[in-house]
């Protein structure tokens, strides 16, 4: 079985260095497998189709952050439940899951985002 804690430090790592570092070639080559396994419509298949899209995002929208509030390891997943916050004001609530494989290395993901609303029926906030 995985290190629970050194798989979502991995993660944790990735996401860091290429959402708010801004460096997602060098998030690939660190922290992906040999295969990369995306299920985001959005964004193609493979490591290169992962680095074109977000070198993409890093150029079209500079400043756009994500701040880790959870993160979750069972097996060989980890959730994280994310707050990202986009120039122009955009926030989204997200969820991110990764498979890893044996060493520790990224080789799927799947996401879903909600836009955070500006009124709620309850004080509980989404993060």
């Amino acid at each position: 079985m995985s290190d629970l804690e050194a798989n979502k430090r991995n993660v944790r790592a990735f996401y860091e260095l290429m959402f708010n570092a801004c460096r997602p070639r060098e998030a690939i080559e660190a922290y992906a497998g040999e295969v990369y396994i995306q299920h985001n419509p959005h964004v193609a298949d493979g490591k290169e189709g992962f680095i074109a899209y977000f070198e993409r995002m890093a150029a079209e929208y500079p400043g756009k952050r994500v701040d880790i509030k959870r993160a979750f390891a069972e097996g060989d997943y980890v959730i994280l439940h994310c707050h990202q916050v986009w120039p122009g004001g955009l926030e989204y609530a997200g969820i991110d899951i990764f498979r890893l494989d044996g060493e520790g290395k990224i080789v799927e993901h799947w996401d879903v985002l909600q836009e955070t609303p500006t009124a709620s029926a309850n004080t509980n906030g989404m993060f």
